[in-house]
Order: C-alpha cells, then structure tokens, then sequence
C-alpha cells in the first residue's frame, strides 16, 4: 500500500461510519474484504472501515497532505449539519 485515509461518512443508524480511500504501489494487489479483515484484527469494531475504496491519486494541498474534504464533500453535500 502506498498511501490511505480514513474518515468518517454519514449513517443512518451510528451517525458515522468510517470508510478508508487507498492508493495501491504500482504492481500491488489488494481488496476490500482483506484490508478490512485486517483493520479486524487491530481495531475496536467501531473503528474499522465499513468500506474501501480505491483511488489513483489523491488530492493533495501544495505541501502534499491529503485533503480529505474533497474526499469526503460527495458523502457530506446534502446532509444537515447537527449540532
């Protein structure tokens, strides 16, 4: 793996969800089922991805941080925002 993030998305029944985005090393293979069989093994049950998805490239500022809004915007747009 060469890079991931994790955020959380909207819920229904938990509020959020946390779902993982992973750019693969050029040549790697993985899938969904075994990254998130793996998050098993190490974290609580509501720390896990429910979802992984793949990218080619992230979005990134000038000084090369992943920018998750643009990431999670889509997810987010026509939710209200709770307080």
């Amino acid at each position: 793996m060469a890079e991931f993030t994790v955020f959380g998305i909207p819920d229904g029944k938990f509020g959020e969800i946390p779902i993982a985005y992973v750019h693969l090393k050029s040549g790697a293979s993985a899938d969904e089922a075994t990254l998130i069989e793996h998050c098993a093994t190490l974290l609580a049950r509501f720390k896990r991805p429910r979802s992984v998805k793949f990218i080619d490239e992230f979005p990134k500022t000038p000084i090369g941080k992943i920018q998750k809004n643009v990431l999670r915007e889509p997810y987010w747009k026509n939710q209200e925002k709770k307080i």
